[in-house]
């Protein structure tokens, strides 16, 4: 039977965690027709999850019924479905559900609490032990039917199968069953039982009613988002956390893998947020001749980072990636200082860097990041594109004073066109696009 690798981004052929390809087929017409999946129960056993969790997850994906019948091993999706295209839900399904969000490994196991409404992740390889980081339809299934719970089961209500037999009047008034009835009938629970079941509902782990963990489940039930893990990142230093979420952050770049959300959520952790757009420009813009292209394609995640909920400024994220603006100009000298007023005029129209951060930024010269005579250098060659800001700003203030009598609030200030006479700065030639167009004008400030 062909495997393929449990994670299909790794290319390793050495790859130690492999799965059986989804072997697929479509049975009956018309409104009747359904793909039965033929080995599943094969595909779930190498990915450590009941097969029911990765039927369902198909059947949510397609908005399709499903049928699970463990008896038969066939688990079915109502409608007619390519294996390739359920081949790659179940690459959704391993990242969701499967792989650790810390080291990608699959060797991890869901802990359900269903007292509490909870599904933990903890990872055998690495120690990983957190929330499930993703919503999903899916999770109230598995609330409902968790992995220990019996196959034969899963799909139908939980309480089907353990609802203690009813006892006759006539029963009640002999007594209890006897205890070989007990024994021998297994919907019959014992009290205590049940009161272990009650206690050892989250899979043996202990409850953490730390502060800080009461505050995860609180987000993770509340507003859905990522719920924060319970580590040792937050007792290590500042620079400690900011080279892990460096690391993060290279590691998406180089599985082209960029989830604004999930970096963003990663940052909120490590509590380094304010200042991750000093890696971030690091990282984006290590390739002096792509700036303008890696700011188009990036731009939604510099606005994360740069803005409270896209509404209002971060000044203080903003001014962090200036800086970090100024250390690629450090290292790009030669290139780049001729092009410093042009590289500010990208920002400020995609709206990554705000009026009033520049302004500010170009008042006083720092020496934190580069140099001070870099710094001051950086701040002169930009004073062209400055200028143009300030003179634009009065213009606006001229235009209010104007409309006074008006009551009318302008949100967004109208570009100015520099007149013919001001001063042009140098512009950064930007890479064209594939049908040979720009993607940003830096024409004349």
């Amino acid at each position: 039977m062909a495997t393929v690798n449990v994670n299909r981004n790794v290319t390793d052929a050495f790859y130690r965690y492999k799965m059986p390809k989804l072997i697929a087929k479509v049975e009956g017409k018309g409104n009747g027709i359904k793909t039965v999946i033929v080995n599943m129960a094969d595909v779930a056993k190498a990915i450590g999850r009941p097969p029911t969790y990765p039927t369902k997850y198909f059947g949510c994906e397609l908005g399709a019924q499903t049928k699970l019948d463990h008896k038969n091993d066939r688990f079915i999706v109502n409608g007619s479905h390519d294996v390739v295209k359920l081949q790659d839900l179940l690459d959704g399904f391993i990242r969701k559900f499967v792989l650790c969000p810390e080291c990608d490994n699959p060797e991890t196991d869901l802990v359900v609490s269903a007292k509490k409404g909870t599904i933990q992740q903890v990872c055998k390889a690495c120690g990983f032990h957190g929330m499930l980081q993703f919503n999903h339809k899916l999770n109230t299934f598995i609330l409902k039917n968790p992995p220990n719970l019996n196959p034969a089961v899963q799909g139908s209500s939980l309480t089907e199968g353990k609802r203690p037999k009813r006892i006759s009047k006539k029963q009640e008034s002999n007594g209890d069953m006897t205890k070989s009835d007990e024994e021998s009938d297994p919907t019959v629970v014992a009290p205590e039982k049940v009161a272990d079941e009650v206690n050892d509902d989250d899979g043996g782990w202990l409850a953490d009613v730390s502060e800080e963990a009461v505050r995860a489940r609180a987000l993770d039930l509340s507003s859905g988002v990522k719920g924060l893990t319970i580590s040792e990142d937050l007792e290590k230093t500042e620079k400690e956390r900011m080279d892990i979420f460096y690391t993060c952050v290279k590691t998406a770049l180089e599985k082209n893998n960029v989830d604004a959300k999930e970096l963003l959520s990663e940052a909120e952790r490590l509590e380094v947020k304010t200042k991750a757009p000093l890696i971030l420009a690091e990282l984006l813009f290590a390739d002096e001749d792509k700036i303008p292209i890696q700011a188009k394609k990036h731009r939604i995640l510099l606005l994360r980072f740069t803005f409270l909920r896209f509404t209002h400024e971060d000044i203080k994220a903003q001014r962090y990636l200036l800086n970090g603006i100024e250390q690629v100009i450090a290292l790009h000298k030669e290139k780049l200082l001729s092009m410093v007023p042009g590289i500010l005029k990208l920002f400020y129209d995609y709206d990554i860097l705000e009026e009033k951060v520049l302004l500010e930024w170009a008042e006083k010269t720092s020496k934190k990041y580069v140099s001070k005579e870099l710094s001051a250098e950086i701040r002169s060659r930009a004073e062209p594109f400055i200028k143009w800001l300030r003179e634009a700003e009065e213009e606006d203030s001229d235009s209010e004073e104007s409309d006074d009598d008006l009551e009318i609030e302008y949100n967004d200030r109208a570009r100015v066109t520099l007149q013919t006479e001001t001063i042009k700065p140098k512009v950064i030639k930007k890479d064209e696009d594939e049908d040979g167009t720009n993607d940003v004008d830096i024409d004349a400030i």
